[in-house]
């Protein structure tokens, strides 16, 4: 109580300390923001919260909450349901192989695209566009390349090398292979970010490096590497947290099978909560995905100490 109200007292005193014309700047600050801030509070930290709640009952939407302690996370961890974990090792695996990747595929894209030649604008438009279609529509698209009997990828296989194509999307083998394929679709949007990386890299680091005798490869681990590893980091970052999240892909066209070879865990927490009307295990789950996310991300966070590079610190250097 007395340190709530010393923090008061001194929110008053720096108010009264503050000149009208900072109070109006504070209070326009603060109203600019106030939708911000209300579409968190609301349909953020609230859902939350209440999800946190939910995750320790047993609500199946039609009847009251009954609170059950930790009684999901325990059916859990004893391999009550083995299909949770067993969609974690699935989501890891589909992580570990499809963001590295588009990590490489997008940086290769973006120093092709990254070229002082004439109508550069359009290839860089048509990488790009696969990035801002529907999800659902892509998936519909993909649905089709990858039947068995008359789908393009294995008609091309077939016509070019005599390969007799597999059942993509029903052997359990290749499923999770699908759908990294697939995942390879909208790397434009790592392209975008590589690019805009790239340009800004000063053109004197790298006069430098050809003073000093170095090719195209040095220049490239020596200086431009270096010099977009915040952005390499960015990516990382987020295709990592992207990966863990991935449902539509596999609610479209797999929804799960076969016999749970592609259960991501979003969609297995979608399929508890929607379907089989279990709300307080599916939150359960999702609290579960979200610490592991967490996890995860901030161990990328910690190991990029040793990798990623600032303009600043290397001009120090």
């Amino acid at each position: 109580m007395a340190s709530a109200g010393l923090t008061r007292r001194t929110f008053r005193d720096r108010w009264q300390a503050m000149s009208s014309g900072e109070r109006r700047e504070n209070f326009w600050g603060w109203l600019l923001a106030s939708p911000w801030i209300i579409g968190f509070v609301g349909f953020t930290m609230v859902p939350m919260v209440a999800s946190l709640y939910l995750s320790m009952t047993d609500w199946d939407i039609l009847t009251s909450p009954t609170f059950t302690g930790l009684k999901n996370y325990a059916f859990i961890f004893t391999r009550g349901d083995p299909v949770v974990l067993h969609s974690f090792v699935i989501t890891t695996y589909y992580s570990v192989v499809s963001v590295p990747l588009r990590l490489v595929l997008g940086l290769a894209i973006a120093l092709l695209m990254n070229q002082s030649v004439r109508g550069i604008f359009v290839f860089r438009s048509i990488y790009y566009l696969p990035a801002v279609l529907s999800g659902v529509a892509v998936a519909m698209m993909w649905r089709w390349i990858f039947n068995s009997e008359f789908g393009l990828l294995n008609y091309v296989l077939w016509a070019l090398f005599k390969i007799q194509g597999p059942a993509w999307l029903v052997q359990r083998q290749w499923v999770i292979p699908s759908l990294i394929i697939m995942s390879l679709w909208d790397v434009g949007s790592a392209m975008l970010i590589y690019l805009a990386g790239l340009q800004g890299i000063p053109t004197d680091l790298y006069e430098a490096a050809t003073v000093d005798g170095a090719g195209s490869w040095k220049k490239f681990w020596k200086v431009t590497l270096p010099m977009i590893s915040p952005v390499l980091f960015f990516n990382l970052v987020n295709g990592v947290i992207g990966a863990l999240q991935t449902f539509t892909q596999a609610f479209i066209l797999t929804e799960g099978g076969p016999n749970n070879a592609s259960m991501f865990t979003l969609l297995y927490m979608y399929l508890n909560a929607f379907r089989w009307f279990r709300m307080g295990f599916a939150s359960a789950i999702a609290w579960l995905l979200f610490i592991y996310i967490m996890i995860l991300t901030a161990i990328v966070f910690r190991s990029s100490v040793g990798w990623v590079h600032y303009e600043g610190e290397l001009r120090k250097g």
